[in-house]
């Protein structure tokens, strides 16, 4: 599985590219699409858009995944963020993918084991799982990666409560 993980921002949307094989996770690629603040929004999304469908085009990744919009301090950071959001959905949908949304307790949880986890250690954890010699950077990378590895870890355990539901009840679905 190659796993497409996504941090939405507007001036900034994190991307992190995990292979899993059921055992291995393995970082692919990661970084993150900027937009100039001075570019009016229609033309920042655009960009938005283009950079994700190129990154698609290259890695061909079998899944997607999505931190939510949990909170935000102020309703314009929202909107914004709402704003990159539906742009990456549109762009994962257009291309086929499927999309798994999770929140950030969710990732932080799958990550660390504890959903109250600050960035650092999730920074950290992210490093480690991935076997990286430094924590990625910038932030939103890392934050980015850790949703992949969150899909990852999600998948993972489906896919073996689904294999204890056939080995119980003895039938295949």
């Amino acid at each position: 599985m190659l796993v497409l993980g996504l941090d939405p921002g507007t001036a900034i949307t994190g991307y992190g590219i995990v292979r899993f094989d059921g055992e291995v996770l393995a970082a692919v690629s990661y970084g993150v699409i900027s937009t100039p603040a001075n570019d009016p929004l229609p033309h920042r999304l655009q960009r938005l858009y283009r950079e994700l469908t190129r990154l698609i085009d290259t890695y061909h990744p079998t899944d997607s995944s999505v931190e939510e919009l949990f909170f935000a301090r102020n309703a314009r950071t929202a909107l914004s963020v709402g704003h990159a959001r539906g742009v990456i959905l549109l762009a994962l949908t257009e291309a086929g993918l499927p999309i798994y949304e999770y929140t950030p307790l969710q990732v932080k949880q799958a990550i660390t084991g504890y959903g109250r986890a600050n960035k650092g250690q999730v920074q950290q954890m992210v490093r480690l799982l991935l076997g990286l010699e430094m924590i990625p950077h910038p932030d939103d990378a890392a934050d980015a990666l850790a949703v992949a590895i969150c899909h990852a870890h999600s998948f993972s355990k489906a896919a073996r409560l689904a294999i204890g539901d056939q080995g119980s009840t003895g039938s295949a679905r």
